[in-house]
């Protein structure tokens, strides 16, 4: 099991992003302020800055950054084009490397999740 945790403004929202948008599913939302959702072998906890541990580690946790986890997708334009008409928002437009394609999703708190598109795939 791989967990990421993700310190956001609202878990309400993340969570339906995640679960709406993304295909995640609720594992667990004892509080208002923690949500642990899967996806396959990711669990991604979310956690509202200040409430339990994981939201007070290290100092005051804020929402943003540039540190990611990354999804793979089968055709990342049409999931582009889907997620721009659910009203998601993008850090970039889709760029290509050696390896594929990708593009940065933010989630409703600005944490960036990467979405990607093997090569020849």
């Amino acid at each position: 099991m791989v967990a990421i945790r993700y310190i956001v403004d609202d878990v309400e929202r993340a969570v339906s992003f995640y679960r709406d948008l993304l295909g995640f599913e609720v594992q667990a939302h004892p509080a208002p302020g923690f949500a642990a959702l899967s996806r396959g072998e990711l669990w991604l906890y979310l956690n509202a800055s200040g409430a339990g541990g994981g939201g007070r580690a290290g100092g005051s946790p804020g929402p943003g950054g540039w540190n990611r986890f990354q999804l793979q997708v089968e055709d990342l334009e049409a999931a582009v084009k889907r997620l721009t008409g659910e009203g998601a928002t993008f850090r970039s437009w889709i760029t290509t490397g050696k390896g594929g394609q990708q593009i940065l999703l933010e989630d409703p708190s600005g944490n960036p999740i990467e979405l990607f598109e093997l090569a020849g795939s």
